[in-house]
């Protein structure tokens, strides 16, 4: 499974600090860190502080090539602080994230196309986060058609059914599960799937439990990628477990620390 990298956003305390006193210490070791628990890609994200995002973008970028050489997500919902980043990035990067607007579309994907870079689509529009599978199909297959219009390869992208919090959209869980498998059959390659993790326990008292458990199911499911917080330890070994379950990984009696060293 991709594991990307939740922490270097500047919403988080540390890392707001960090960027307002340009202080590359603390980002290098949060980098650092998340690479050495099995993130493969790691979402940068300005926060919505930062004064004047598209430098800050840049300076992160910069920053966190310094101390890592794994492939950076960014995060925004302004195209030129996305594309700022892409411009300065050294591997293939990832764009997060398209709506199925078409607004969006039209802007992101010639983006992904010019960079040559991997995109995160969410199945959402104007009409907000759909209630059941079947419209979250209709999007995901909209946002796969728009890729082919833009050129965009369709091994680049990823698919999020957009997880809610359990506490207060309880059945949407079981949607998100089931679009994950439904979305393998809308085209061929079929998309690649991916989740915002930590989105599932928003709000609720045993947030890493319920996180380490939906990811399990998703994985069941056959989730391709998700955003997680990898310095959770718990989570890590139970998504690792589970890919050994699941015959993606060969089982050795040190699986967990040969997953994490290749």
């Amino acid at each position: 499974m991709l594991i990307i990298g939740e922490l270097i956003n500047g919403m988080y305390r540390q890392i707001g600090k960090a960027i307002e006193d340009k202080d590359k210490r603390p980002i290098q070791n949060v980098a650092k860190q998340q690479v050495e628990r099995g993130a493969t890609v790691l979402d940068v994200n300005t926060g919505p502080l930062a004064k004047d995002p598209v430098e800050v973008m840049k300076w992160l970028t910069d920053v966190i090539q310094e101390a890592t050489n794994v492939s950076l997500c960014f995060d925004s919902t302004r195209p030129a602080v996305i594309e700022a980043g892409l411009k300065c990035a050294k591997n293939k990067a990832m764009i997060n994230s398209t709506t199925a607007d078409d607004e969006k579309l039209n802007t992101l994907l010639p983006l992904a196309k010019k960079y040559n870079a991997r995109i995160i689509g969410l199945t959402t529009d104007k009409g907000g986060v759909p209630r059941d599978r079947y419209k979250r199909s209709e999007l995901a297959m909209k946002i796969m058609s728009s890729c082919l219009e833009h050129g965009v390869d369709l091994e680049d992208v990823y698919i999020d059914p957009i997880v809610l919090p359990v506490n207060v959209a309880q059945p949407q869980a079981v949607e998100v599960l089931e679009s994950i498998r439904e979305f393998r059959v809308i085209s061929d390659p079929p998309p690649k799937t991916v989740v915002g993790l930590s989105n599932v326990s928003q709000g609720t008292k045993q947030r890493s439990l319920i996180n380490r458990t939906f990811l399990v199911m998703a994985a069941a499911s056959g989730l391709a990628a998700a955003i997680v917080d990898p310095l959770d330890k718990e989570l890590m070994d139970a998504m690792i477990t589970a890919e050994l379950i699941l015959g993606r990984n060969i089982y050795c009696d040190s699986y967990l620390e040969a997953y994490r060293k290749r």
